[in-house]
């Protein structure tokens, strides 16, 4: 009902109280080491391999589950630069929509570019590309969750199945990816289907249209193929006569919750907009936005604030343009729990999208593919997390006979200089063997220049010299890997300086 039209354009395009007794995590508690291994439930947190709680704090890249069968954008930029941008920015892992199409045999993606970019995707399948994505994702420090977001390219369905995919192609196809990444602990999750929507229905027990029922019977076939995979299960529209977003009205687990085989696996999974995609009656309730608290909790905060399971919101999004927009988000900003005071003891989410090319929503990236909306990025700077452990051998593994040697490079380049004023990035780049744990870089400027803000990194000045050092979420960087921070300083036209790049 409210989500037609950005599915349409993007075809075409081709958190509350912590519990009693609940002790609330620190973002910088064992930051560097969260995050190994596959993950696993306990209560209302994740926890990785070693029992360290862990927060999503991700970003949806769309375009497998459309016609292209490949994430959208690689006509403009190599693949694992979007990686790297999205990890510098702090985003730390990658919702993955796809359709059944891509499991067919042979299937190919469309509009990638490989002239000077993306050259290992040449000839490659759709699969193939995504195996490559996430294994540099993997090695850059990211998770993925895989979403089953449709059927096949045509069009999002309301139900699991449709008459040309029926639900043993959608049992059969989430199987299949659970076996293809089994030990490959990059991807720690499956969505098992996005927005399910009237007729579905939670609790009602007619198995065509019961969506728990539903999401029980693909869960357990996931977790028969690996049994270490989280399973992310959405909501549904409406329940008992209570209308919301599509796949995100989680309010009938309350009297029936989604009952898996494995122990410790399961986490709901909301979705939640704004008045870009669609008009609700609570926008327009005179208390907005103070009302807003309540809502989320009658359609799935409670979850997390009873202690029930993790709740992942895994779809929010919006264009940011008008004023009631701007004070949803801040508001569900706060709502979702900073890190700075939960920690990972939190709502975990993936805002849509990346991708500019969301008809309704926008993107982090503009229509460039390249410049970040530093206004809609900016709202969820206080819910971004540290990033996790790279993938790949460590030092004095694998691949790495002679030990560690832990250096790194930088690049300092003037985006804009209006005279009294300018922008400049600085992009570091590990050129060691080994991942970087952190880095510190040093210039200093032949004028009077100032930093007059910084995003991504925290600075020190002493007359010239500027000291610049990573930020919590991108101090790793794997080998091969970059990130970059940004400054804003005064006055302009000075000389670009000379930088030097300290690793540890």
């Amino acid at each position: 009902m409210f989500r037609t039209l950005r599915r349409a354009l993007c075809v075409a395009a081709a958190l509350l109280l912590p519990l009693a007794g609940v002790q609330s995590a620190r973002a910088d508690v064992a930051a560097e080491a969260a995050g190994g291994g596959y993950w696993h439930t306990s209560g209302r947190q994740i926890l990785d391999a070693a029992g360290q709680p862990v927060r999503i704090a991700g970003i949806n890249w769309f375009g497998f589950e459309t016609a292209n069968h490949v994430v959208h954008g690689l006509w403009a930029r190599d693949y694992k630069s979007m990686i790297d941008q999205m990890k510098s920015l702090g985003y730390n892992t990658i919702r993955m929509p796809y359709s059944d199409d891509i499991l067919k045999p042979g299937t190919m993606p469309d509009s990638i570019n490989t002239d000077g970019k993306n050259t290992d995707l040449r000839g490659l399948t759709s699969l193939q590309v995504l195996d490559r994505i996430v294994a540099y994702a993997g090695q850059s420090g990211l998770k993925i969750v895989l979403d089953r977001h449709r059927p096949d390219a045509a069009g999002q369905s309301a139900l699991w199945y449709t008459a040309s995919v029926p639900e043993s192609t959608w049992i059969t196809n989430l199987k299949a990816l659970a076996t293809r990444y089994k030990g490959n602990s990059t991807v720690v999750g499956i969505d098992l289907h996005n927005e399910p929507h009237d007729p579905a229905c939670w609790g009602c027990g007619d198995t065509s249209r019961d969506w728990r029922l539903a999401a029980q019977r693909a869960g357990n076939a996931v977790l028969s193929a690996n049994p270490e995979l989280l399973i992310m299960v959405e909501g549904v529209q409406s329940y008992n006569g209570t209308n919301g977003w599509w796949g995100g009205n989680l309010m009938g687990v309350a009297q029936y919750p989604v009952q898996l085989d494995v122990p410790n696996r399961l986490v709901y999974s909301a979705h939640d907009y704004a008045t870009s995609v669609a008009q609700q009656s609570w926008f327009s309730d005179p208390s907005f936005p103070a009302n807003m608290p309540g809502i989320w909790d009658k359609y799935w905060g409670y979850i997390f604030k009873q202690n029930i399971a993790p709740v992942w919101l895994g779809e929010f999004g919006t264009t940011l343009q008008p004023s009631v927009d701007q004070k949803w988000l801040a508001e569900l900003v706060k709502y979702l729990r900073s890190t700075s005071a939960y920690g990972a003891d939190s709502f975990h989410w993936t805002f849509w999208s990346w991708n500019p090319n969301s008809g309704d929503t926008g993107g982090i990236l503009k229509d460039d593919w390249q410049t970040v909306d530093t206004a809609k990025d900016g709202y969820l700077a206080s819910i971004k997390a540290p990033g996790f452990d790279a993938g790949g051998p460590g030092p004095g593994g694998p691949g790495d006979p002679g030990g560690g040697n832990a250096t790194c490079t930088a690049a300092y380049t003037v985006g804009s200089d209006w005279g009294g004023g300018f922008n400049a990035e600085v992009k570091v780049t590990n050129a060691g063997n080994v991942p970087l744990k952190s880095w510190k870089v040093t210039w200093t400027w032949s004028g009077s220049q100032k930093v007059t803000n910084m995003w991504n990194a925290s600075h020190t000045q002493s007359g010239a010299t500027v000291t610049a050092v990573n930020a919590a979420h991108n101090g790793s960087v794997p080998v091969g890997g970059s990130v970059s921070f940004g400054l804003g300083g005064a006055p302009g036209g000075g000389a670009v300086p000379s930088v030097s790049c300290t690793a540890a």
